[in-house]
């Protein structure tokens, strides 16, 4: 569905990604772990077109992505978490979904897809009319899964969806991202939380320094000595 094929990208003359080459299969997980600075939100970016990579192939569905605007990349089937949840404060639960319901396909109606994010989340039901600025961290990274969903994504690219949150809120997100999968949705989970990531998704890659360092199917990656001594 996804590939990236030896990817260089960075900012201006500051080059972050070398040679990143990685895949996501339809309805597959794969996490992309990395410390601080390992390149992981870069690679993100270059995906959606904001950044443009200097070297390298993206392809989606067999079609090139590099080059073409951020819109029609979203338009195309992929949605983005970001880092920070990023909602919209000053607008209610109901008004931040609808906002992403412009860039809906056609296929669902919006209204549809609405009673689907309202049966993955019913917080989100339960608090429609209440500002989203008002919420907590979780139920703010509920809205912003549910915002992603409701552009009918085939892939979803989510970037570090635990950051900040309680543990027991933590193995919530996480169960809502496999109960996403099994609607045939891919995701590429960026995440520092190695052994959640492991758990949930079928394979990983590891950047260091903006490189590929290891990669493979997810016990090999909890079994891996260099993922052990630096995430778990």
């Amino acid at each position: 569905m996804l590939t990236l094929s030896q990817v260089d990208a960075g900012y201006g003359a500051a080059p972050v990604l070398r040679h990143v080459s990685l895949s996501v299969g339809k309805s597959e997980i794969v996490c992309l772990l990395g410390s601080n600075g390992a390149g992981k939100s870069t690679t993100l970016l270059t995906i959606l077109g904001i950044l443009a990579p200097t070297v390298g192939s993206i392809t989606f569905n067999g079609k090139s992505l590099v080059g073409r605007k951020t819109s029609e990349i979203v338009r195309s089937g992929i949605a983005i978490v970001p880092e920070g949840r990023r909602v919209f404060g000053s607008m209610t639960v109901h008004e931040n979904l609808m906002v992403a319901g412009v860039l809906h396909d056609e296929a669902l109606s919006v209204k549809d897809t609405l009673d689907m994010v309202f049966d993955f989340f019913p917080v989100l039901y339960e608090r429609r009319d209440q500002l989203s600025g008002t919420m907590s961290g979780g139920q703010q990274q509920m809205l912003a899964i549910g915002r992603a969903l409701m552009t009918h994504p085939q892939l979803i690219l989510m970037d570090e969806p635990s950051m900040g949150l309680s543990p027991r809120m933590c193995d919530e997100v996480f169960d809502i991202i496999e109960r996403i999968r099994k609607h045939d949705v891919s995701i590429l989970l960026v995440e520092q939380n190695a052994h959640a990531s492991l758990g949930i998704a079928s394979r990983g890659y590891v950047l260091a320094s903006g490189q590929v360092a290891v990669e493979g199917p997810s016990e090999t990656l909890r079994d891996s000595e260099l993922v052990k001594e630096a995430y778990l």
